[in-house]
């Protein structure tokens, strides 16, 4: 059955902090003692609207102590920037690090807010020159700006797709090369990487603009690649067993339920399970 609260706050998250970092992680607050597997990621590794996200299912399968430090709406920037879960991260003996998307992140046409990477803060001059026709003032969330600057032009709108997709190969390099423990990078959605190119029409799934190349060009600096894509059966649940407000019952819908996530934690128990 599908839970739904009558008020806002549906599911208790238990927010916490760790350390000198300002952001707000999944709860219940773990201890740091050694030895622990870290998860770093988005909306899905953090688990809205699942009581026990993928990182909690790992936990109870191995017994070994898993902190969770995925964030809504993160993107590479969140944990590049940090000034404290990089460090936390590179001291477990394993992390596994979600595969975000490429548009929520500050690149040479617009910044992104420093928390919430889905936010769009500004273009540069560059991006302003290139769409002059374009009010930017119109703009507060990444996909509504590159949807538009698509529709706009395609042919310049290119420009920044392989902006992005560059700037995602170098920052998540450099985000699991400073990680001393293994590292597992896990691809989680509900269809397959892409090959090379964009949809006709639209950005594409989420992960946005992320490529089997670009993983493959990031897969020497990890220990283990996992592709975790729901079964038929975990894709047609919808939001069964899923705990959320009514009025977000449609946001619901667009992330992976608890089927989704139980496969992505066996699928993660057994990548630890050859690397250990």
């Amino acid at each position: 059955m599908t839970y739904v609260a009558m008020g806002p706050g549906a599911l208790d998250y238990q927010p916490c902090r760790y350390g000198t970092s300002k952001l707000l992680f999944r709860g219940p607050k773990r201890t740091l003692d050694k030895p622990y597997v870290a998860f770093i990621g988005g909306t899905e590794t953090y688990g809205r609207f699942i009581e026990k996200p993928f990182a909690a299912l790992v936990e109870e399968e191995t017994g070994q102590r898993c902190v969770n430090f995925g964030c809504l709406n993160a993107g590479i920037d969140v944990f590049a920037r940090d000034p404290y879960v990089p460090q936390a991260a590179s001291e477990a003996v394993i992390t596994v690090v979600q595969v975000m998307g490429a548009q929520n992140m500050s690149n040479r046409f617009y910044s992104v807010h420093p928390r919430r990477n889905d936010r769009f803060l500004a273009p540069s001059d560059l991006l302003k020159t290139i769409f002059r026709e374009i009010d930017f003032s119109e703009f507060h969330f990444n996909k509504h700006l590159l949807t538009t600057l698509r529709q706009a032009s395609p042919d310049r709108f290119d420009a920044i797709y392989k902006e992005l997709q560059s700037a995602w190969v170098t920052r998540m390099r450099l985000l699991v090369e400073n990680m001393q423990g293994k590292v597992i990078l896990l691809w989680f959605a509900n269809h397959q990487p892409a090959e090379t190119i964009l949809p006709i029409n639209g950005l594409g799934d989420d992960p946005l603009f992320v490529t089997r190349s670009m993983m493959a060009q990031v897969a020497p600096y990890v220990a283990q690649v996992v592709e975790v894509i729901p079964s038929a059966l975990a894709q047609e649940d919808g939001t069964e067993g899923m705990v959320f407000a009514p009025l977000e019952a449609l946001v619901a819908k667009e992330f992976p339920g608890p089927r989704a996530h139980a496969e992505a934690a066996a699928a993660v128990v057994q990548a630890m399970s050859e690397i250990t």
